[in-house]
């Protein structure tokens, strides 16, 4: 596969712009046929000439009709936006902090915003997604706070095995008082269910207040791609280059919290979607993040809408959670990439 070089200013920068808007065709394509297909499987089987009919025809009197537009297309659209949303922090959190192992998960986001949904649940069970939304944000950003805290606190600074160890004690802490706080306030079965990880039961209104948020983010993040492209060069190099790190860095980190927050106030902690596709994107289009964060948000969704789709074909009538059907995929490659990058990453 031809590369080209992008220069900034005197330092190259690999990019293989053909395979990204390649990517980008074929994914968007794959997209539309897995949205298809997703709104098609289920419980119930429905014909894409149903599917076809009920989104251009809706008839309400017609059962299937109100099947797909009430239950699957929500559903279908919510695992399309998640998919980016994980994706995209993942990319952008490896490349502003040079480690291979960074995403939402790993590093604390996730158990942060599922924290903070427990106290919501536990104080204010009939709360509004709207302040739901808001709590994951509050919960996201401060496991973030906590994790670069503890990870700087040595004398050589933050490195990227020590930001790996503080994200893993950080989620650790936090999902215990997770599950503490819904022991004492019997809130087990609820927060099974956003720990497992799923789209089900996504609505319309959901989608509408998630959605405006999640759409700025990702334009963000696109806004912001050339400067994370000379950060993930190194703080020294970028600040040599003019960049203005720490406005990057908060930027960034806000972007995250917001993708991150969002994801999770929707469907839970899902791992490893932004550890696997960043790594699988830089390998195809290069390090240029000025196409790896739109292919990352392609193939992010691609991800959660098939495995949404094996979640339900895999054990039917019943419905396996995403969440643990993406670490069957994730665990290995973490172990894989934990093993080659040791030597990189003390």
């Amino acid at each position: 596969m031809n590369s080209t070089k992008l220069r900034a200013p005197d330092l190259p920068i690999t990019s293989r712009p053909a395979a990204a808007i390649l990517i980008l065709i074929i994914g968007l394509g794959g997209i539309l046929f897995g949205l298809a297909l997703s709104i098609s499987v289920g419980a119930a089987d429905i014909k894409l000439s149903t599917v076809w009919e009920a989104v251009f025809h809706f008839n309400p009197d017609i059962r299937q009709h109100q099947v797909i537009w009430e239950l699957r297309i929500p559903r279908s659209l919510a695992g399309a936006l998640v998919g980016a949303c994980f994706a995209v922090a993942g990319a952008m959190m490896q490349g502003m902090t040079r480690n291979p192992l960074a995403d939402s998960g790993l590093l604390g986001l996730n158990a942060g915003a599922t924290a903070a949904l427990a106290l919501a649940f536990a104080f204010t069970p009939s709360m509004p997604f709207t302040l739901i939304m808001l709590f994951c944000f509050i919960g996201a950003a401060l496991a973030a706070l906590l994790v670069f805290g503890i990870g700087s606190l040595s004398r050589n600074g933050l490195t990227p095995i020590r930001l790996t160890l503080a994200g893993a004690a950080v989620s650790a802490l936090l999902l215990a008082v997770s599950q503490g706080v819904a022991i004492l306030f019997h809130l087990s079965q609820d927060l099974t269910f956003w720990l497992a990880g799923g789209v089900a039961g996504t609505t319309w209104g959901q989608l509408k207040i998630m959605a405006p948020p999640i759409l700025v983010a990702l334009i963000v993040a696109m806004m912001m791609s050339r400067s994370i492209t000379l950060l993930s060069l190194g703080s020294e190099v970028a600040a040599g280059l003019g960049q203005n790190t720490r406005l990057v860095q908060a930027g960034g980190m806000l972007t995250v919290v917001v993708l991150a927050g969002t994801a999770v106030s929707a469907v839970g902690p899902i791992a490893f979607v932004g550890l696997l596709i960043p790594h699988i994107t830089r390998y195809l289009v290069g390090i240029d993040y000025r196409w790896v964060i739109p292919c990352s948000a392609v193939l992010g969704s691609l991800l959660l809408i098939f495995a949404d789709i094996g979640a339900r074909l895999l054990n039917a009538p019943y419905e396996t959670p995403i969440g643990a059907l993406i670490s069957l995929l994730g665990v290995p490659f973490f172990i894989y990439l934990a093993s080659r990058r040791k030597g990189a990453l003390s």
